[in-house]
Parts: structure tokens; sequence; C-alpha cells
């Protein structure tokens, strides 16, 4: 197996990565438009982050820089994973709340985008909401945030592997 890691080149290692991201992003899409789960705002968060760790990988990927730079987009993409590992653990914590504990729905995103300054909208999102308590899709009995959750911290561990490997 180690063989095999070692014959592959950091860009294609690094497209690997993307890919599955924008696997990932399409299985939400389809959860969102196909299955009718729409997405709360830590939900939201937490897609855009996923769409970050997507662009750094493709980026990475596309530059094919050295082992220095390589070690940059790594280290980059592990504090985005970081950051999704934050919102993803805050989102899983809301959901377990006891019902009595849930914070109240807010504004929807829409209308505090437009009405809000954006330091409020960031601090109205991360608090969560009511909708973002609410437990939608599963599978193997984990839901969409613990998902997330799993896979941030995978592509964390992977993009460090990437920027690390030998040769």
């Amino acid at each position: 197996m180690l063989k095999i890691w070692d014959a592959i080149s950091r860009r294609w290692l690094y497209l690997i990565g993307a890919l599955v991201v924008a696997i990932l992003f399409c299985s939400a899409l389809y959860l969102q438009y196909v299955l009718r789960q729409d997405p709360c705002p830590l939900c939201m968060v937490q897609r855009v982050i996923f769409i970050a760790i997507g662009a750094l990988f493709f980026i990475a990927a596309l530059l094919n820089s050295g082992p220095i730079g390589s070690r940059i987009y790594s280290v980059l993409i592990a504090l985005f994973a970081l950051g999704g590992v934050a919102v993803a653990s805050r989102h899983i914590w809301i959901q377990h709340l006891p019902k009595d504990q849930v914070p109240a729905c807010g504004p929807g995103l829409d209308f505090m985008l437009k009405h809000f300054p954006m330091s409020e909208v960031w601090q109205e999102l991360m608090h969560g909401s009511g909708e973002c308590a609410a437990k939608g899709w599963t599978f193997l009995t984990l839901g969409i945030p613990e998902w997330s959750l799993v896979w941030f911290v995978l592509l964390g561990i992977f993009s460090i592997l990437v920027g690390w490997k030998k040769r």
C-alpha cells in the first residue's frame, strides 16, 4: 500500500481531494433539491468551508507546487478543516440539546444578509437557531453534521499526509 502511495504524485492526490469534496457537495445538493432537506444556517457555513477546502485542493493540484508550497496548501486545507470541525461540533451540540434549551428560530439567512452587518450575521450563524436542532436525513445512524465532522477530519488528515509526502 505504501508503494502505491509513493507512486502517486501530490498533484493527483490533491485532485482526488478536490473530487471528494465535489462529490460531497453534489450529495448536499441532492439532499437539498431531491430529498427536500433544506439546509440550516450552520449547514450553509459548513458548505462554504467545504467549498473553500475543495478550491484549495484544486488550486494545489493545478499549480503543482514544490514541497514548501505543497505544505502551505496542506496547512491551509487543514486549518479550514479544523474550522469545519468546530462548526460541525457546534451543530451536533445544538442537535443534542434538550428541547427546552434549543435556541429560538431567528430570521432567515437572506433577511440577515440584507439587513444586518456582516459581524452580526456571522455571530447569528455561529450561535445557531432552532432550525439547526432539527435532525433530518441519517445514514448508518449518523446525521448530516456528524458526517460533515467525519469528512472534515478525514480531509484535514489527508491534506497533511499529502503535504508531508516524500518525493
